[in-house]
């Protein structure tokens, strides 16, 4: 019998999933004891850390009483789908990570139901008991009920719960009684989450996810599904279309820890990196030579956004970025496709101009913001949603929508979502906070974030995920202000700046660059106005009361990235650079956008 348990752990966006499982990694003992307090093990790009979010999902493994467990991380997004999906395969149950007082939420139900789907046994975790407010036996009873509407069976129902709290670093079966240590959540996993079973039989292993190194190139990572792989061994690598390719393992390693192990052989049940394939494609099948047959391929969310992706052709262009040509932007996106599994690219008819689809906004987003910290240069459009003809009806994607907000603000969150044409479909109070759940078109939701926060005073919870494709529901209106323009290149200056200031509101600081084309502010009418930011006082050697007013100057609007890629109109442009965010019109001429827009 094998001695190892695949878990794969599900929470909400900050529920303590990444917390818990550096706990579990000290109880294994496979810590450095200088590790610095409070940073976190698994979220170890800076864009996870900044964020607090876990984008990519990683492998480590923990040895507890002679049981090797594989922690595998999941993605608490949707707009992550791609991700889940491959990594629940690896798994055979696993953690339910739940906060003590919010309960369960709408992202965790995504993955749960993904997981419940794949028959996977869960063991559920109510973590934060040490807050003040909590309801751990409520929170309890809202998972049970949660996994009852989606169609858990009977044994997936009898799952057993540990409250505790990760950040104190205990856990127990009884929330009143607090431990010294988290051994009771790794008993559970041992006692509860079946072990693997030993398939015998001619190799098979799916390749679930991806490891890059610069010394190997790319290796295959998964879980040996039946039989014995070895180091040097040759394999059949089943393709998409069927063929097959002849391959040799050059390496084999195993999960300890944070790192990897090399080692001979691997059996079925346990997860393993293969070194020396070439040509792969994750959801291809490693198989026997002389008997290849393929698992079932992963099926992967379609993607429901799109936005197009150009070259940096302003007059700025190359001021910042190392990488600034149309071949290095096609390298890194081809380059992005091996790992990002539900992303697709297509190069549009127009040499410099790719057209990349996506599972929303965050997820083209952090793309973007990663390209831009490598020291890349370039221009997005306005994200748009994918449209399909099923049976000859237009149908666009209509997702999940939930708001979780003071009872004062209900109303006006209601407006705001049917005015994008939302439904209300459900609506309950708990301890004067209402949450709500609509069925809102993808396309309402770009740019809602903002304006949910703003008529909340920043109290609003808002949470989203895909549902499925409906009917065409209309045309919504978007943002209506128009925007103020420059007219030349130059630099801002305050009294050009304050003189317009009644126009609308500003973007840019004084003493910034500008140029020719540029939106520097948003008018507070409908319609665009070019304005001159470039004028300086003219000085006399004339007196005159009063010509000497300091300029006061309002704080500009600072835009985050997703924020300009939610505020701008179909005419512009976010320009990206590593040190700025512009925002553009795409013809930069005020007498060629003219001419256009007749």
């Amino acid at each position: 019998m094998q001695k190892i348990r695949n878990v794969a752990i599900i929470a909400h966006v900050d529920h303590g999933k990444t917390t818990l499982v550096d706990k579990m990694l000290l109880a294994g003992n496979l810590f450095r004891e200088n590790q610095n307090a409070g940073e976190l093990i698994l979220d170890n790009n800076d864009l996870e850390r900044e964020r607090g979010i876990t984008i990519l999902s990683k492998n480590v493994s923990i040895n507890y009483k002679g049981y090797k467990i594989n922690v595998i991380d999941t993605p608490g997004h949707a707009d992550f789908g791609g991700e889940v999906e491959r990594v629940l395969n690896m798994a055979d149950g696993c953690l339910l990570l739940v906060d003590a007082f919010e309960g369960p939420m709408p992202q965790t139900r995504f993955v749960l139901q993904k997981a419940i789907q794949m028959g996977l046994k869960p063991v559920v975790v109510i973590n934060k008991v040490d807050k003040p407010n909590c309801r751990p036996d409520e929170v309890q009873e809202m998972v049970f009920d949660l996994m009852f509407n989606l169609d858990a069976t009977e044994e997936q129902l009898d799952f057993p719960t540990i409250y505790g709290s990760a950040k104190q670093g205990w856990m127990s079966t009884d929330w009143q009684k607090p431990t010294e240590d988290i051994t009771a959540v790794l008993d559970a996993i041992i006692e509860y989450i079946p072990e693997p079973e030993t398939i015998e039989g001619p190799a098979q292993m799916l390749i679930t996810s991806l490891d890059f190194s610069n010394y190997v190139g790319r290796i295959a990572v998964g879980r040996v599904h039946r039989g014995t792989l070895r180091e040097g061994m040759d394999i059949a690598l089943c393709k998409k279309d069927g063929s097959t390719v002849r391959q040799r393992i050059k390496e084999l390693h195993v999960f300890e820890g944070m790192g990897r192990k090399r080692v001979e052989s691997v059996n079925s049940g346990d997860i393993c990196a293969l070194v020396g394939i070439d040509g792969f494609e994750i959801g291809d099948t490693v198989a026997d030579l002389e008997t290849p047959e393929s698992l079932p391929r992963i099926a992967i969310d379609e993607p429901t956004m799109s936005m197009s992706f150009t070259i940096n052709d302003s007059p700025f262009f190359g001021r910042d970025g190392k990488f600034v040509t149309s071949r290095h932007i096609s390298e890194r996106l081809t380059k992005e496709l091996d790992r990002n599994l539900a992303l697709r690219v297509q190069k549009a008819d127009h040499e410099d101009v790719w057209t990349v689809f996506g599972r929303g906004v965050l997820h083209l987003s952090v793309l973007i913001e990663t390209m831009r910290r490598e020291g890349y240069e370039l221009q997005v459009g306005q994200p748009q949603v994918i449209i399909k003809e099923i049976d000859g009806v237009k149908c666009e994607p209509v997702e999940l929508l939930t708001i979780n907000v003071c009872e004062e603000y209900s109303s006006k969150m209601i407006d705001m979502v049917t005015r994008r044409k939302g439904d209300l479909v459900s609506m309950n109070t708990q301890n004067d906070r209402v949450q709500m759940e609509f069925h809102i078109p993808s396309r309402g939701i770009i740019g809602l974030r903002n304006n949910v926060l703003t008529a909340s005073a920043g109290e609003a919870i808002m949470a989203h995920r895909f549902l499925e494709y409906q009917p065409w529901k209309g045309d919504i209106e978007r943002r209506t202000n128009g925007s103020l323009i420059a007219m030349e290149s130059g630099t801002a200056y305050a009294y050009a700046i304050d003189k317009l200031q009644d126009r609308g509101r500003f973007f840019i600081f004084p003493q910034e660059e500008v140029y020719a084309g540029q939106v520097v502010g948003e008018n507070a009418k409908d319609n665009d106005i070019v304005v001159n930011v470039t004028k300086s006082k003219k000085l006399t050697n004339m007196r005159a009361s009063g010509a000497d007013d300091k300029a006061r100057i309002i704080p500009p609007v600072v835009f985050s990235l997703e924020e300009a890629l939610e505020y701008i109109k179909g005419d512009e442009y976010v320009e990206v650079t590593p040190h700025h965010i512009r925002l553009r019109k795409i013809i930069l001429d005020e007498i060629e956008r003219k001419r256009a827009n007749k």
